[in-house]
Protein backbone atom coordinates (compact mmCIF):
# COMPACT_ATOMS: atom_id res chain seq x y z
CA UNK A 1 0.00 0.00 0.00
CA UNK A 2 1.45 3.32 -1.05
CA UNK A 3 -0.83 6.08 1.09
CA UNK A 4 2.64 8.83 0.88
CA UNK A 5 0.44 11.80 0.93
CA UNK A 6 -2.75 11.08 2.11
CA UNK A 7 -3.75 12.87 5.11
CA UNK A 8 -6.98 13.36 7.80
CA UNK A 9 -7.07 17.02 8.36
CA UNK A 10 -8.49 17.60 11.82
CA UNK A 11 -12.02 19.03 12.27
CA UNK A 12 -13.33 17.78 8.16
CA UNK A 13 -14.30 14.56 7.62
CA UNK A 14 -12.59 12.59 5.22
CA UNK A 15 -9.18 12.08 3.35
CA UNK A 16 -7.67 14.11 1.31
CA UNK A 17 -4.79 14.08 -1.00
CA UNK A 18 -1.59 15.93 -0.51
CA UNK A 19 -1.77 18.61 -3.83
CA UNK A 20 0.82 21.02 -2.82
CA UNK A 21 2.01 24.04 -0.57
CA UNK A 22 1.39 27.70 -0.79
CA UNK A 23 2.06 30.51 1.27
CA UNK A 24 -1.12 30.66 3.24
CA UNK A 25 -1.11 26.47 3.51
CA UNK A 26 -2.06 23.22 2.52
CA UNK A 27 -3.45 22.84 -0.80
CA UNK A 28 -5.70 19.60 -0.25
CA UNK A 29 -8.08 17.86 -2.57
CA UNK A 30 -10.95 15.50 -1.18
CA UNK A 31 -10.94 11.71 -2.15
CA UNK A 32 -14.29 11.78 -2.46
CA UNK A 33 -16.24 11.71 -6.15
CA UNK A 34 -16.50 15.65 -5.68
CA UNK A 35 -12.81 16.33 -5.53
CA UNK A 36 -13.13 19.60 -3.80
CA UNK A 37 -9.80 21.67 -3.37
CA UNK A 38 -9.14 23.43 0.04
CA UNK A 39 -6.19 25.40 1.39
CA UNK A 40 -5.29 24.18 5.12
CA UNK A 41 -4.32 27.05 7.00
CA UNK A 42 -0.22 25.84 8.25
CA UNK A 43 -0.92 27.64 11.71
CA UNK A 44 -4.10 26.48 12.41
CA UNK A 45 -5.12 23.19 11.14
CA UNK A 46 -3.63 20.09 12.47
CA UNK A 47 -2.84 17.45 9.51
CA UNK A 48 -2.14 13.47 10.04
CA UNK A 49 -0.54 11.68 7.31
CA UNK A 50 -1.74 7.88 7.28
CA UNK A 51 1.64 6.24 7.05
CA UNK A 52 2.26 8.36 10.39
CA UNK A 53 -0.57 6.81 11.91
CA UNK A 54 -0.96 3.89 14.73
CA UNK A 55 -3.54 2.22 16.45
CA UNK A 56 -3.22 1.87 20.69
CA UNK A 57 -1.23 -1.59 21.11
CA UNK A 58 -1.39 -3.65 24.70
CA UNK A 59 2.39 -3.79 23.35
CA UNK A 60 3.65 -2.13 20.69
CA UNK A 61 1.64 0.53 18.91
CA UNK A 62 -0.27 -0.64 15.68
CA UNK A 63 0.56 0.82 12.17
CA UNK A 64 -2.56 1.80 10.71
CA UNK A 65 -1.38 0.06 7.31
CA UNK A 66 -0.79 -3.27 8.59
CA UNK A 67 -4.69 -2.76 10.00
CA UNK A 68 -5.38 -2.00 6.51
CA UNK A 69 -3.65 -5.12 5.08
CA UNK A 70 -5.72 -7.06 7.60
CA UNK A 71 -8.84 -5.55 6.13
CA UNK A 72 -8.03 -6.30 2.99
CA UNK A 73 -7.28 -10.46 4.24
CA UNK A 74 -10.55 -10.37 5.37
CA UNK A 75 -12.08 -10.30 2.10
CA UNK A 76 -16.12 -9.48 2.38
CA UNK A 77 -16.21 -9.19 5.68
CA UNK A 78 -15.77 -5.89 6.22
CA UNK A 79 -18.70 -4.28 8.03
CA UNK A 80 -19.84 -0.31 7.05
CA UNK A 81 -18.84 2.29 9.03
CA UNK A 82 -22.44 3.10 10.50
CA UNK A 83 -22.64 -0.24 11.68
CA UNK A 84 -23.25 -1.81 15.30
CA UNK A 85 -20.35 -1.21 17.76
CA UNK A 86 -20.75 -4.69 18.80
CA UNK A 87 -20.03 -5.97 15.10
CA UNK A 88 -17.13 -3.18 15.09
CA UNK A 89 -15.66 -4.26 18.03
CA UNK A 90 -15.51 -7.82 17.16
CA UNK A 91 -14.38 -7.39 13.45
CA UNK A 92 -11.50 -4.85 14.73
CA UNK A 93 -10.00 -7.80 17.21
CA UNK A 94 -9.95 -9.65 14.08
CA UNK A 95 -8.12 -7.40 12.14
CA UNK A 96 -6.35 -5.32 14.97
CA UNK A 97 -5.06 -8.05 17.49
CA UNK A 98 -3.41 -7.18 20.35
CA UNK A 99 -4.82 -3.77 20.24
CA UNK A 100 -5.58 -1.61 22.86
CA UNK A 101 -9.46 -2.07 23.85
CA UNK A 102 -9.49 0.46 26.31
CA UNK A 103 -7.94 3.17 24.82
CA UNK A 104 -9.09 2.35 20.79
CA UNK A 105 -13.07 3.54 20.99
CA UNK A 106 -15.80 2.70 18.92
CA UNK A 107 -15.62 6.34 17.32
CA UNK A 108 -11.97 5.03 15.74
CA UNK A 109 -12.92 2.30 14.63
CA UNK A 110 -15.46 3.81 12.85
CA UNK A 111 -13.16 6.11 11.34
CA UNK A 112 -11.00 3.52 10.33
CA UNK A 113 -13.58 1.37 8.70
CA UNK A 114 -14.64 4.38 6.97
CA UNK A 115 -11.62 5.29 5.58
CA UNK A 116 -10.94 1.80 4.10
CA UNK A 117 -14.13 2.19 2.11
CA UNK A 118 -12.66 5.21 0.87
CA UNK A 119 -9.79 3.88 -0.35
CA UNK A 120 -10.19 0.79 -1.61
CA UNK A 121 -11.18 1.40 -5.18
CA UNK A 122 -7.82 4.38 -5.22
CA UNK A 123 -4.85 3.15 -7.18
CA UNK A 124 -2.61 3.87 -4.73
CA UNK A 125 -4.02 1.36 -2.03
CA UNK A 126 -3.42 -1.74 -4.21
CA UNK A 127 0.35 -0.37 -4.94
CA UNK A 128 3.40 -0.85 -3.08
CA UNK A 129 5.04 1.70 -0.97
CA UNK A 130 8.32 3.13 -2.23
CA UNK A 131 11.20 1.38 -0.51
CA UNK A 132 13.84 2.77 1.91
CA UNK A 133 17.27 1.61 0.30
CA UNK A 134 19.89 0.20 2.94
CA UNK A 135 23.32 0.58 2.00
CA UNK A 136 26.38 -1.74 3.32
CA UNK A 137 26.62 0.34 6.41
CA UNK A 138 22.97 0.11 7.14
CA UNK A 139 22.16 3.76 6.87
CA UNK A 140 19.51 4.19 4.77
CA UNK A 141 19.03 6.20 1.84
CA UNK A 142 15.67 8.13 0.38
CA UNK A 143 14.16 7.18 -2.21
CA UNK A 144 15.00 10.26 -4.84
CA UNK A 145 12.66 9.15 -7.78
CA UNK A 146 9.21 11.15 -6.66
CA UNK A 147 11.28 14.05 -5.57
CA UNK A 148 11.32 17.45 -7.14
CA UNK A 149 14.60 18.63 -9.24
CA UNK A 150 15.37 22.07 -7.34
CA UNK A 151 15.96 25.06 -9.26
CA UNK A 152 20.01 25.51 -9.71
CA UNK A 153 21.00 27.74 -7.05
CA UNK A 154 21.77 31.30 -8.23
CA UNK A 155 25.23 32.96 -8.57
CA UNK A 156 27.59 33.70 -6.01
CA UNK A 157 28.63 36.80 -7.59
CA UNK A 158 25.39 38.53 -7.07
CA UNK A 159 25.09 41.23 -4.40
CA UNK A 160 22.46 42.50 -2.31
CA UNK A 161 22.16 46.07 -3.10
CA UNK A 162 23.63 48.76 -1.18
CA UNK A 163 22.35 51.72 0.59
CA UNK A 164 23.55 53.83 -1.88
CA UNK A 165 20.91 52.06 -4.28
CA UNK A 166 18.50 52.53 -1.61
CA UNK A 167 15.85 55.60 -3.09
CA UNK A 168 16.90 59.25 -2.23
CA UNK A 169 14.90 60.98 0.40
CA UNK A 170 12.95 63.35 -0.16
CA UNK A 171 14.08 66.84 0.11
CA UNK A 172 12.31 69.59 2.74
CA UNK A 173 10.29 71.57 0.84
CA UNK A 174 11.08 74.66 3.23
CA UNK A 175 11.51 77.94 1.46
CA UNK A 176 15.08 79.97 2.08
CA UNK A 177 12.72 82.59 3.28
CA UNK A 178 11.47 80.45 6.23
CA UNK A 179 7.95 80.94 5.12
Amino acid sequence: MNLRGIVAVSGRPGLFKLVGQNKGGYVLESLDAQKVKIVANITTTKLASLEDITVYGEDDDLKLLDVFANIVAAKGNVPDAKADAKDLKAFFLEVAPGHDQEKVYTSDMKKIVSWYHLLKELPLFSEAAPEAVVDQDGVKIEDKSDKKVKASPKPSNTKAPSKAAQPAKKASMTSKKGV
